[in-house]
């Protein structure tokens, strides 16, 4: 039996998509956290903790490296909200286009009882442009990316896209009319408008900043419903003032970005939505059971993501630093009680390794003396024995 104990507001359709293995907030010593937005940089986990899953895709609330080192395998649900950013977006880009906000400021000022003649002499200054025909950019095409690009070939409009880390599977998703750019000043250049996709990392924090967009055309629409810090919001503000770009969507406030003109902000709503949260749910519960019941890390955003078949009667998971020798040690230690392996798998990611070994046999004295013997080697984080069910 499993303890799960949740934190936000979880969506009903993710807690009722756990068997009866599991708990839901029964215990003060869970095995899982199932979480949103909650903040834990600050959180003393308890010894129990073995996995933390955030229902959506970042990640910025969790500390992994503490997680990491308290052996506390740490996933996200990429692709459960990015219908919903897509669909932002989408919605944005028809509105800047058609100028949707200043019409609605102008008719809320203008409310006299018959102001038709001053209407048909004014809505000229809200004539706007239709997407058909124009040209989009898209920086990162992952789960979000793809979306918004094919829904926008759907719309009538050229779609070119930079991702320097594309990965094979992702390609499959994304519309064979979709241009393929070496560099990101490569893709913006002739862009009506440009959109941004990638997650926050070291790498992508200023991304889009001066030099980018003084690539860009005259009068383009930008936007950020990727993270904050992707697009240097003071840069967006001096070219909106100086008119290089013509209205920036965004959905992460700034004091800078306050009261100005051609800007849009949204309070970090872009992945919100009754759907989205459905989706990030039962998939994070989804990613509880797997990891628990079999070590599956698939989607771990601190552990190499690993995937394997569980045919043996016992699974052992090991979290531990990637350092020569590791698995020799694991081997060794196994060997010495007689234990056969019948399948084991080594994958790292960074400074940290997982190993997942798979036995037929292990008697109860020699599982407690492997698992006091393995914990005791100070580069393994955690050791875990899951028995298939």
């Amino acid at each position: 039996m499993y303890q799960v104990k949740t934190f936000n507001a979880i969506a009903k359709t993710g807690l009722e998509t756990f068997d009866d293995n599991f708990k839901i907030n029964q215990s003060e010593t869970p095995d899982a956290y199932l979480i949103r937005s909650v903040n834990l940089l600050e959180e003393k986990f308890p010894t129990s903790l073995k996995t933390i899953v955030r229902c959506g895709v970042g990640f910025n609330n969790v500390p992994l490296d503490r997680a990491t080192e308290n052996g506390i395998a740490v996933f996200n649900t990429p692709g459960s909200n990015a219908n919903a950013v897509k669909e932002i977006v989408i919605s944005l880009m028809i509105a800047t286009a058609r100028n949707l906000f200043a019409a609605n400021d102008y008719s809320n000022k203008h409310t006299e009882a018959d102001i038709s003649q001053r209407t048909e002499k004014d809505k000229t200054k809200f004539n706007g442009t239709e997407l058909a025909g124009k040209r989009l950019a898209v920086i990162g095409l992952g789960n979000v990316g793809a979306r918004v690009a094919n829904a926008a070939l759907a719309l009538g409009m050229k779609v070119i896209g930079y991702d320097p880390y594309l990965s094979s599977n992702a390609a499959w998703r994304i519309d064979n009319k979709v241009k393929r750019a070496s560099s990101i000043r490569r893709a913006v250049k002739n862009a009506d408008f440009v959109t941004v996709h990638v997650p926050k990392n070291d790498d992508t924090i200023g991304l889009i900043s001066t030099t980018e967009m003084t690539a860009m055309k005259d009068d383009v629409v930008l936007f950020n419903y990727s993270r904050i810090g992707i697009v240097d919001n003071k840069a967006a503000v001096e070219g909106v003032k100086s008119g290089k770009i013509s209205h920036y969507n965004t959905d992460f406030g700034e004091p800078i970005l306050a009261d100005q003109p051609n800007i849009t902000i949204t309070p970090h709503i872009g992945g919100s939505t009754l759907e989205a949260e459905s989706n990030g749910a039962v998939q994070g519960a989804n990613t509880v059971m797997n990891y628990l019941e079999s070590g599956d890390t698939t989607n771990s955003v601190n552990l190499p993501q690993m995937n394997l078949p569980f045919e043996a009667q016992y699974r052992l998971t090991l979290i531990h630093k990637n350092v020569p020798n590791m698995v020799g040690q694991i081997s060794t230690e196994m060997a010495n009680r007689g234990i056969n392996i019948e399948n084991m798998s080594n994958a790292a990611r960074g400074s940290v390794a997982y190993t997942i070994i798979d036995v037929n046999s292990i008697e109860s004295d020699d599982r407690e003396d492997l698992l006091n013997r393995l914990n005791s080697i100070k580069e393994i984080h955690r050791v875990r024995v899951i028995e298939h069910s």
